[in-house]
């Protein structure tokens, strides 16, 4: 195998490739990517076996071939050459020589004979603008849990029916939820995504601004972007049924721009216990007071002005749950809704006209 290839497209491809190689597999292969030569360029995989990326650069071949290289040492080389024509020739002994102007590096290669087959993306694929599914993931990711024993809740319910694109995520204590109005002219689809696929699905969306293209067959997701395709097993196990949790009776309500709540809450939460983030909202007539204590720090409190005339209500929440949305939802004005003082709040836009988005946070007993 020869060819040439500019080093910052290689360096490009090489680093969206890192995401999914095991560093600290059992399975020395899976550290490895492997390169193989096209008609126009080359085609760079790596897998975890659970996920799978392919991801395609323009080079001059110049003898066809494949090789195996260790992923992480390659992105450094790399990253690390003269921005300059790259040269990369095999040779005996499993030898693969790197010449990069004045650079040469000779590395040590594995037998691709031991790479897992990376199964190709079937057909029937339905597609989504690619901004539209990352709004889907930066909306719901946050609220993933991390407690990998809760596997069915190690990833986001992802729903596109009919007309109505959906996304879900939950760990127990707060539920994100995001909906948007769009026609299907492909497979229906109820699945439960990795949060590492999400990530991964966000940042090679990034890198294009073509559509994505999306298929689902025997357990496997298949993402396309352009010219690079991600592939992910599904989760299984039973998610639970959020329908139950999103509220129904939550009359009491008052608007608030996102930036004056949030600075609130940052200040309040600093005398928070470390383990908890406890604090408590009381309403009153036109009053928002909320306040933290901590019998090793001591207390805050702040009052802040609204528009609220329902009846007095005072409720504890982790600070941190709702601070977390707010770097989702941004400055504007929002609306918070509540039952009573021991039922979930809802928090949402107060406008926003392409999407439904509602983030609802459980109460603490404090």
């Amino acid at each position: 195998m020869r060819f040439k290839v500019g080093r910052q497209s290689f360096q490009k491809e090489l680093g969206l490739l890192q995401g999914v190689v095991e560093k600290k597999s059992t399975i020395p292969i899976l550290s490895n990517l492997m390169v193989e030569t096209r008609e126009d360029g080359i085609e760079i995989k790596a897998t975890d076996l659970d996920m799978s990326i392919t991801t395609f650069c323009d080079a001059e071949i110049l003898e066809p071939g494949s090789i195996c290289l260790g992923a992480k040492k390659m992105f450094e080389i790399v990253r690390a050459l003269p921005d300059s024509e790259i040269e990369l020739t095999t040779g005996d002994k499993d030898l693969l020589t790197l010449s990069c102007d004045r650079s040469r590096f000779r590395l040590l290669s594995v037998p691709t004979d031991n790479f897992p087959v990376i199964k190709e993306m079937p057909e029937g694929a339905i597609t989504i603008p690619a901004e539209v599914f990352r709004t889907l993931i930066s909306r719901t990711i946050f609220a993933i849990t991390n407690e990998e024993s809760r596997y069915a809740l190690n990833g986001a319910k992802f729903e596109f029916g009919e007309d109505t694109l959906r996304m879900v995520a939950t760990d127990g204590h707060r539920l994100s939820f995001i909906e948007k109005t769009l026609a299907n002219t492909g497979e229906r689809l109820d699945i439960l995504i990795p949060k590492k696929t999400l990530t991964e699905v966000a940042r090679l969306s990034a890198e294009s601004d073509d559509p994505i293209e999306i298929a689902f067959h025997n357990h496997h997701l298949y993402f396309r972007f352009g010219k690079r395709i991600l592939s992910s097993r599904t989760l299984t196990g039973q998610f639970p049924n959020y329908e139950m949790v999103l509220p129904r009776e939550n009359n009491n309500r008052f608007a608030i721009e996102g930036y004056r709540l949030a600075a609130a809450l940052r200040r309040v939460a600093l005398v928070s216990d470390d383990r908890s983030h406890a604090i408590r909202f009381e309403l009153k007539e036109n009053l928002v007071h909320i306040s933290a204590t901590n019998e090793n720090v001591g207390s805050a409190g702040e009052d802040l002005v609204v528009d609220y005339e329902g009846p007095e209500i005072s409720i504890g929440f982790n600070a941190q749950y709702l601070l977390d949305v707010f770097s989702e939802i941004g400055e504007r004005d929002i609306l918070l809704e509540f039952k009573d003082g021991s039922s979930q709040v809802q928090i949402k836009p107060k406008e926003e006209v392409d999407y439904d988005y509602r983030y609802i946070v459980m109460p603490m007993r404090i």
